[in-house]
């Protein structure tokens, strides 16, 4: 559940511009950035919070020289291992020139700096980040709606086909285990996070543990992959320009990416139980786009992998987003997080929940 980084600024349906530069202030970036890709335009530039995102913050930095997009943890507090500006600067580092459409990265800057955090630059990436709806005109026909779907799908089974060895990506992560150890963490967020008792959830962490399926498979796994963690091409549907938010990104069992594509999906026909539990607009809940029936049949189809465990690991998604959204809400409360939206964190909690219980055949 994190900010979309770069792209679609002058499209209505992607995340908003806040003119808002708290973290990223252009009397300190502005040098920073001079210096860094050697051009003393960017000195007189301007600085906005590119809003959506509820973890790390995330701006658009312009001067004559163009755009660039700055990324940063948030302010004050944050949970052990989170925000991680160098893993995020390294994947998409080692992802360039792969199959995976990433943002070219321009620069890494250390907590010795001015800024006093890790922070990257990359690229402004041109498309349409969409969060709340297609833009008007893109993709109007239900064909194009399913080429959307099926790029999702198949940018995903690419990821997973990366050799971690082959693009300098050993120790990365320790696949050995990576679902027991996932589990153990979003519990120790949860506790580190809740403002009191909720038991039904506490009940789902430990069907979940009860139920944990044996690892198949290891890949890259990025962590967050939705619909608006990508860039659509400006003009070309079915065509994704670049991946964003890999700040929980790892080498583990790539069917989490799977589950968590599954848990942000809607579908026309979604009930109560499932459409409470929207964190995101049911986009893809428009005739064109396919069920997630089809996408799990073409993943498996893409990649080979045993799917036969998928409905655990939706569980395991809708868990770790009722995790996160309490995360949200505990940090706003605290005046972690900058700009809009987190009113509906907390209230997402218990329906998330709900959904991932009914997964498992309990409650």
């Amino acid at each position: 559940m994190s900010a979309a980084t770069a792209g679609g600024f002058d499209d209505p349906t992607a995340q908003r511009l806040e003119r808002i530069t708290t973290g990223a202030e252009p009397r300190v970036v502005g040098p920073l950035l001079a210096d860094a890709l050697h051009d003393r335009r960017w000195l007189a530039c301007d600085v906005a919070l590119i809003s959506g995102g509820k973890s790390n913050l995330t701006y658009r930095i312009a001067c004559d020289a163009g755009e660039v997009v700055l990324r940063r943890p948030p302010l004050g507090h944050v949970l052990p291992t989170a925000h991680d500006m160098v893993r995020e600067h390294r994947v998409l580092q080692a992802l360039e020139g792969t199959a995976v459409p990433v943002p070219r990265v321009l620069h890494l800057a250390g907590a010795d700096g001015p800024l006093g955090v890790e922070f990257y630059v990359m690229e402004r990436v041109v498309g349409h980040v969409c969060r709340n709806a297609l833009p008007p005109g893109y993709a109007d026909a239900p064909a194009g709606r399913a080429a959307i779907g099926t790029a999702l799908v198949d940018v995903l089974a690419d990821l997973h086909a990366v050799d971690p060895s082959g693009v300098g990506l050993d120790g990365f992560g320790r696949p050995a285990g990576f679902v027991e150890r996932q589990l153990r963490r979003w519990s120790q967020q949860w506790e580190a996070s809740k403002t009191g008792e909720l038991p039904a959830l506490d009940d789902l962490r430990d069907q979940l543990v009860r139920t944990l399926p044996p690892q198949r498979a290891a890949a890259i796994v990025h962590g967050d992959y939705r619909l608006d963690n990508t860039i659509l091409h400006p003009t070309a549907p079915g065509r994704i320009v670049a991946v964003l938010d890999w700040e929980m990104s790892t080498l583990g069992d790539p069917l989490t990416d799977l589950g968590t594509l599954l848990a942000y999906w809607s579908e026309e026909t979604d009930d109560d139980v499932v459409a409470a539990a929207r964190v995101m607009a049911p986009v893809t809940a428009a005739e064109g786009f396919p069920g997630r029936s089809e996408i799990v049949r073409r993943y498996a189809a893409r990649t080979g992998f045993d799917v036969s465990d998928v409905e655990w690991y939706q569980a395991f998604a809708f868990f770790k987003l009722a995790v996160v959204c309490q995360g949200i809400a505990a940090r706003a409360a605290g005046g972690a997080m900058l700009g809009s939206g987190f009113d509906e964190a907390q209230r997402l909690v218990a329906p998330l929940v709900a959904a991932g219980r009914r997964l498992l055949g309990i409650g």
